[in-house]
């Protein structure tokens, strides 16, 4: 079968048309900037891309022990933020000389740790959701309308019991659901779902990686015009994570390492990363086309009516049904996640969650894009390059602008089931402006 690419629907960009400009607009015109900005007051602090804090912080965090609190990304100051539990200032002095800011901090990583594991056992109702908040240096738990009477009394008082400042409940207007039901997209067993990153499987073989929640819905994929794309491959939802591999059943399948962002513009994707709390990342979905957020939490565990799901990215990058399953990263073209579910809507917000790429690639055994080169070394990007002494780790040294992304190949289609994130390539160019 020659793969070729599925026409976009123009009705669902309408609604979004405006949104979608606007993001690509974040992204695009600053594309060739870089920044200069040595802090001359404490000249081992080093401005540096969030890529390359998420690989320090994951540095620091092995160095610090029990004494490390997390750590999040001051997008504004474009510095890491390291918290240390305790007034030991020789680890501050070690968190300084990577490059970072060091915060003193009530709560070690063990202690949240210890917090999120009783909330499991306790409280893990459907309707809930946690995630480590490195800003507060507490666990944020969030639950949804449908938690109430003794489910909500619960909840507070497994809560109060982990101790003062330790972790904070907050309510979602909206309700935690897999999202499914819209969109252009790929289409299986009565379910309709979005394309999310191309990769290669171990045995050189072309495949995409979309929501867990999709392919254990079907185990054949075909575009909106009825035309069979794929098979499932491996899956997985609820558990540890929700992410499927779907692999072309044509060898000469187009399948590009890019994410379409709508109006004929494309981003070359150049390789997975991980995630960092205060990183802005940009998600792509047919129903809402292009949006922006802020990552708000890491290993965020989520209790869908489904079932549990660990290890996900919080973000506050709104999503609505015929977005799951599609694609969120950086406008230098990092792959981060894949959407699976959370809350509200692209009108009054909420929290949407996040399989990450990397774990999912490392499950089903794939790579995504330049396996040889790290993210922000060389290619593509934005040219949002790291300033301070010691520049190491994804997206030092990144620059060029890379426009549009892509999967058209599987976008399109109208079809009717459960819609999870419509096809990369679905519509863009309303949502969120890449800067």
């Amino acid at each position: 079968m020659s793969h070729r690419r599925i026409p976009k629907r123009k009705a669902v960009l309408a609604g979004a048309g405006a949104v979608g400009i606007a993001a690509a607009a974040i992204l695009l015109p600053q594309a060739n900037a870089s920044q200069s900005g040595q802090d001359d007051d404490r000249p081992t602090v080093r401005t540096m891309t969030a890529a390359s804090a998420a690989q320090t912080a994951k540095q620091l965090a092995g160095s610090l022990g029990d004494s490390y609190g997390g750590a999040y990304y001051d997008a504004g100051t474009r510095r890491l933020v390291v918290n240390v539990a305790g007034e030991d200032r020789a680890l501050a002095e070690r968190v300084e000389a990577a490059g970072a800011v060091a915060k003193t901090v009530r709560n070690g990583v063990a202690a949240l740790a210890g917090a999120t594991r009783t909330l499991s056992a306790e409280a893990g109702v459907p309707g809930t959701a946690w995630a480590v908040d490195p800003r507060t240096n507490q666990v944020l738990v969030t639950a949804d309308r449908t938690v109430t009477g003794a489910r909500w009394d619960r909840l507070e008082s497994t809560v109060r019991g982990l101790g003062e400042g330790v972790a904070e409940i907050r309510r979602s207007k909206g309700e935690f659901r897999p999202f499914a039901d819209g969109g252009d997209a790929i289409f299986g067993g009565g379910a309709r779902c979005s394309l999310g990153f191309n990769v290669t499987t171990s045995d050189g073989a072309r495949g995409f990686l979309t929501a867990g929640h999709c392919t254990v819905a079907a185990q054949q994929w075909s575009d909106g015009n009825g035309a069979l794309l794929g098979s499932a491959q491996e899956s997985v939802f609820p558990g540890e994570g929700d992410f499927g591999l779907v692999t072309y059943d044509d060898p000469a399948a187009e399948a590009p390492d890019e994410v379409d962002l709508g109006d004929g513009q494309r981003l070359a994707i150049r390789g997975a990363a991980e995630a960092a709390v205060g990183q802005q990342v940009f998600r792509m979905g047919s129903t809402t086309g292009l949006r922006d957020g802020q990552v708000t939490g890491l290993n965020a565990t989520v209790n869908y009516p489904e079932g549990t799901v660990t290890g996900l990215i919080q973000t506050d990058v709104c999503a609505e049904p015929g977005d799951s399953g599609g694609s969120l990263f950086t406008r230098d073209g990092d792959a981060i996640g894949l959407t699976s579910g959370g809350s509200g809507d692209c009108d009054a917000g909420g929290e949407t969650f996040f399989q990450p790429v990397t774990t999912a690639l490392a499950a089903v055994g794939a790579t995504i894009g330049d396996a040889e080169q790290p993210p922000g070394q060389g290619q593509g990007g934005v040219g949002e390059e790291d300033q301070g002494q010691g520049g190491q780790g994804p997206g030092d040294q990144g620059q060029g602008s890379e426009e549009g992304a892509g999967q058209d190949q599987q976008a399109g289609g109208q079809g009717q089931g459960a819609d999870d994130q419509g096809h990369q390539g679905g519509q863009g160019g309303q949502g969120a402006d890449l800067p």
